[in-house]
């Protein structure tokens, strides 16, 4: 974690001005995509969002006491615009520059974040790697927002419309790992910011051909890190996500790999409130 928190010091060193990612990933020894994969998942938040909170905790000093003009400030921690600083600025405090002026308004203070590892020791992560070639993954695709906690209500109302018949011919062109019926996230926003869409798909992983009327996703030979966990659902399952990236990847000489992050969901009750999850996540090697 000693290089991850050295990346974040040099983010916090950029704050006033434009933050070089791609130097915080070198300085973490991360492909890009996967120090924003491990950053989002370890901190509940982007990347993108954890600078703008900063920024403006810093910032609210400043403007509080009013002895620098907003274009300045603006200016100072890369915004375009006074409007578009006071824009981020409301936000973050719920207040406008102007508003936080006033006796007795309320801001917010997000600190710099340090990450250490937390040795627990009395549970085990069941994971297994798995190599497989190209592959189409078959079925019905929206686009839906970026939910980190909770149930994702457009993603529900979306899957809430497939017929039980459309979903027993999605999940009958099975014919690989992982089987049966998957939900499939493709084309994550690079930020990772809560709130940017993704396209969302029910699908099954397949070698046949694909009728005409369901969509497809083309996915080339990677290597997989499959990670499981049962309990409550959607709790249990979104655990996985900050379990990989907080225990897993820290141990392993892997990191993420941009592709669709699979995940396979049984139901142990009709009502669908407890389960067996599996969740798959592209990955490479980082010692080959």
């Amino acid at each position: 974690m000693e290089l991850l928190n050295q990346a974040i010091a040099s983010v916090e060193g950029q704050l006033a001005g434009e933050v070089d990612v791609c130097r915080a990933s070198r300085i973490a020894l991360m492909s890009e995509h996967h120090f924003r994969r491990m950053f989002s998942s370890l901190a509940g938040m982007p990347l993108s969002e954890y600078v703008r909170r900063r920024r403006m905790t810093l910032a609210a000093a400043s403007v509080v006491s009013g002895r620098e003009a907003l274009q300045d400030l603006a200016v100072r921690f890369g915004y375009s615009s006074a409007d578009a600083f006071s824009r981020a600025f409301k936000a973050v405090h719920g207040v406008g520059p102007a508003d936080a002026r006033l006796p007795g308004a309320v801001l917010r203070s997000q600190p710099m974040l340090t990450f250490a590892i937390t040795i627990e020791g009395n549970t085990t992560m069941n994971y297994r790697i798995v190599k497989k070639d190209a592959f189409t993954l078959a079925g019905l695709r929206t686009r839906i927002p970026l939910i980190y906690a909770g149930v994702n209500p457009t993603a529900a109302e979306f899957v809430a419309q497939i017929s039980p018949a459309q979903r027993e011919r999605i999940a009958g062109l099975s014919d690989q790992e992982p089987a049966g019926g998957l939900s499939v996230h493709d084309a994550i926003s690079p930020t990772r910011e809560e709130g940017t869409e993704l396209d969302f798909y029910v699908a099954a992983a397949t070698s046949r051909p694909v009728p005409d009327d369901l969509d497809r996703l083309d996915v080339p030979a990677l290597t997989w890190l499959v990670v499981e966990s049962s309990g409550a659902f959607p709790a249990a399952l979104q655990e996985l996500w900050p379990k990989a990236f907080g225990e897993w990847f820290p141990a392993n000489s892997y990191q993420s790999a941009p592709g669709p992050e699979m995940v396979v969901m049984d139901f142990a009750d009709d009502a669908q409130t407890h389960g067996r999850y599996e969740l798959w996540i592209p990955i490479e090697d980082t010692a080959a």
